[in-house]
């Protein structure tokens, strides 16, 4: 039974004992276990589920009622989705702390606090700007959220591109429009995805941005495409996105764009 399902003895010993699998008889002297052929299906399916990851209560659900596994799986990729936007935003945070001064003027200075001018200064829009790119990725991590939050995050990716328009330079206005691209991703938006995919990587070229920022140009294009089911184009941009990682400098940032692309639906690892 475990040759045939990918289960492991052990595995099959606890899904027994939690009453998620049992066996069709059990020999009272030696304690075997003895499966039928008809639950050869079922185990499989147990065991594609927790290759997922799928909590083994949403698996009891999916075995005792099959017609709800879409249901199911919809939600638990929402789950694996704000994970890894969770460790993205943890390392282009870290992105951020590296590049600019960790300990601002005002640490306690926070978003709702009102402006005390009428007209922003460069350093306080630029301290805007990563504030909202910051937010972005705080809702981007957060497993329920509801219609207002996703409409918040858009709306704040949107705000931080134009701050970082103002001030930032190209390299960060490249940055406010893949922010901008990726949660139209994570929306399932496919036609404003690949246009601010797209300015990404017309801003890399036009300045001659290279290294980790026209890495992930094509990485945001090959997410796009993914989503709108367009299987080829998204392996040719992702087949560009580790061209182009050849050229990033740090081993790091390298790790980090290698890590993203893994998190493309639909992708299969090839690098």
């Amino acid at each position: 039974m475990s040759r045939l399902t990918g289960l492991t003895v052990k595995a099959l010993r606890y899904y027994d004992r939690v009453g998620l699998i049992r066996p069709a008889a059990v020999d009272s002297g030696t304690g075997f276990r003895y499966y039928s052929r008809g639950q050869v299906g079922q185990a499989r399916l147990i065991w594609r589920l927790r290759s997922v990851d799928l909590p083994l209560d949403d698996i009891r659900r999916c075995v005792d009622d099959p017609a709800c596994l879409p249901e199911i799986l919809i939600a638990h990729r929402t789950r694996l989705e704000s994970r890894a936007a969770r460790i993205a935003g943890d390392l282009h945070k870290l992105i951020h702390l590296m590049n600019d001064d960790p300990m601002p003027d005002d640490p306690e200075l926070t978003m709702s606090d009102p402006p005390t001018e009428e007209i922003l200064s460069s350093e306080d829009e630029r301290r805007l700007a990563a504030r909202l790119f910051n937010a972005v990725w705080d809702l981007l991590e957060t497993e329920n959220r509801s219609t207002g939050d996703d409409d918040r995050m858009l709306h704040m990716a949107h705000a931080s591109r134009y701050h970082w328009g103002q001030v930032g330079g190209p390299e960060r206005l490249a940055r406010g429009e893949w922010q901008c691209s990726r949660v139209y991703a994570v929306l399932r938006r496919t036609e404003p995805c690949l246009h601010h995919a797209q300015r990404v990587l017309d801003i890399c070229l036009a300045e001659g941005i290279g290294d980790f920022d026209l890495a992930f140009a094509y990485e945001a294009l090959a997410r796009g495409h993914a989503i709108a089911d367009d299987a080829g184009t998204a392996r040719t941009m992702t087949e560009r996105a580790l061209a182009a990682a050849e050229q990033i400098s740090g081993e790091e940032d390298r790790k980090i764009l290698l890590a993203d692309l893994e998190t493309i639906p639909g992708q299969v690892r090839f690098w």
